[in-house]
């Protein structure tokens, strides 16, 4: 498939569009650098449209028992726990990985340890945790949930999903990577479409 964006006149690929310094976006209007994430602002689950929390409210929202929703920690109904992760599929061609940032369960102790250790960032060598991803990814994930592995980060980085089911188009991708097409395809579904010029 050629991308018919370009410089001066000649037809570039989605390669040569992914990898320049940077493109206008003919959807949203903006200015984008290179190869840019995208995220899911919640839990599909999550059924408002809230503001976020500050994460120093997490405990009393615990002792509460109410829902909760911050930029990192999710909780509804005091039995479904979310933590937000990344999960990185390599394009094919360049350097730079696609991060989808998405939310991911946890079970009750493991959102404890995880919340308790979050300011510090120091997880050691724990984990993996068993994770159900928690976010629709299209084209790859149109059901949910899908189990993965939520691998910690130290450093207060956002821990890794990875998916548990090698056969799944995911796990495919994210063990091979994906093309620039079908990454510019992925774009297009989410409002953000290279401006032809």
């Amino acid at each position: 498939m050629v991308w018919p964006f370009s410089g001066k006149g000649k037809a570039a690929d989605a390669l040569t569009t992914l990898s320049a310094p940077s493109w206008h976006c003919a959807s949203c209007g903006g200015e984008h650098h290179g190869l840019i994430d995208l995220a899911s602002r919640a839990p599909d689950y999550w059924p408002r449209h809230d503001p976020y929390e500050s994460n120093e409210a997490l405990p009393a929202a615990l002792a509460e028992e109410r829902d909760f929703l911050s930029e990192d920690f999710c909780v509804i109904g005091n039995t479904h726990f979310f933590v937000r992760s990344v999960l990185e599929i390599p394009v094919r061609g360049l350097d730079q990985v696609f991060a989808f940032g998405c939310w991911g369960t946890l079970s009750r102790d493991h959102f404890d340890a995880y919340a308790a250790r979050f300011d510090s960032g120091d997880y050691g060598e724990e984990g993996p945790w068993y994770s159900w991803l928690s976010n629709i990814l299209r084209p790859y994930v149109a059901d949910l949930p899908l189990g993965c592995a939520m691998h910690l980060r130290n450093g207060r980085q956002r821990p890794r999903m990875r998916v548990e089911d090698e056969h799944h188009p995911l796990a495919i991708a994210q063990e091979v990577g994906i093309s620039p097409e079908e990454m510019l395809a992925i774009y297009d579904t989410y409002g953000h479409r290279p401006e032809p010029v």
